[in-house]
């Protein structure tokens, strides 16, 4: 190729290097897409059980509900109840996830008959004994994590893109978190969690998807394995229900007292 032609080949390269994604834009663009894949459902309510196993196999199990309510420009809010064991009947806890500031949540004791605060230096703390964390069961919101693209990859046999998240907010027990975004159907299928040592601790399945409105999937199961442990916990959902016409009073602190 002659100099004249190898100048023109550059200059019509310069308008496709302008715009190519870099592994940041990529993956906030897929991690936005995401999460625009799952606005607009409002409200619902759904029932599930939580088995706990020990490393050695052991189980025990808990029965839960929980509502959850979209709100405009902020995160989502959400009412959790414990209907068994006996000794945890009545335990309920409220999260007010928010988009650019801390996160506001709250147990309710009914043994004590006493609301306490969670913490904002406390969300890595353990949930109810669980292998899920305060900060694991608030909603996703973008603006609280950088994004890189890492490469494609598969999981549960379904291809999909991975993406680095990075916690920009304060007191994240983690240092990262590695998600597997179906390229389908743009849900998570596998997180993988980093300790503030930048060591693998657990491992977030989501097993089962349905899809419900012809637009929204849910899955029948969230597992997470904790790989410095052993242990792990299934939530196995069930009754999914949409359109309960839900106000912000159901998710007051008021609300976790009346939980039923």
């Amino acid at each position: 190729m002659n100099k004249p032609a190898l100048v023109l080949a550059a200059l019509l390269l310069i308008p496709l290097l302008s715009f190519a994604e870099t592994a940041q834009e990529k993956g906030l663009r897929i991690s936005k897409k995401s999460k625009s894949v799952d606005v607009g459902w409002k409200d619902q309510t759904a029932i599930y059980k939580m088995v706990l196993s020990d490393r050695y196999g052991r189980k025990t199990t808990r029965a839960m509900h929980n509502r959850q309510m979209e709100i405009r420009n902020d995160g989502d809010k959400s009412i959790i109840v414990f209907d068994t064991p006996r000794d945890i009947k009545g335990t309920a806890f409220l999260s007010h996830t928010h988009i650019n500031k801390p996160d506001d949540q709250w147990l309710y004791l009914k043994s004590l008959r006493r609301v306490k605060r969670i913490s904002s230096n406390n969300k890595s703390g353990s949930f109810m004994g669980s292998e899920f964390s305060y900060e694991d069961i608030s909603s996703f919101e973008v603006d609280k994590y950088k994004h890189k693209f890492l490469r494609d990859g598969k999981a549960d046999g379904r291809d999909c893109y991975v993406v680095e998240l990075i916690p920009t907010y304060n007191y994240s027990g983690y240092t990262k978190q590695l998600v597997w975004i179906d390229k389908k159907i743009w849900r998570p299928i596998k997180m993988d969690y980093y300790d503030r040592k930048d060591s693998h601790l657990k491992t977030l399945m989501f097993l089962g998807y349905k899809k419900y409105f012809k637009t929204f999937y849910r899955p029948d199961e969230m597992k997470m394995i904790n790989h410095q442990t052993g242990k792990k916990t299934s939530l196995l959902w069930s009754e999914y229900k949409f359109g309960n016409n839900f106000t912000k009073s159901d998710f007051d602190v008021n609300a976790l007292k009346r939980a039923r």
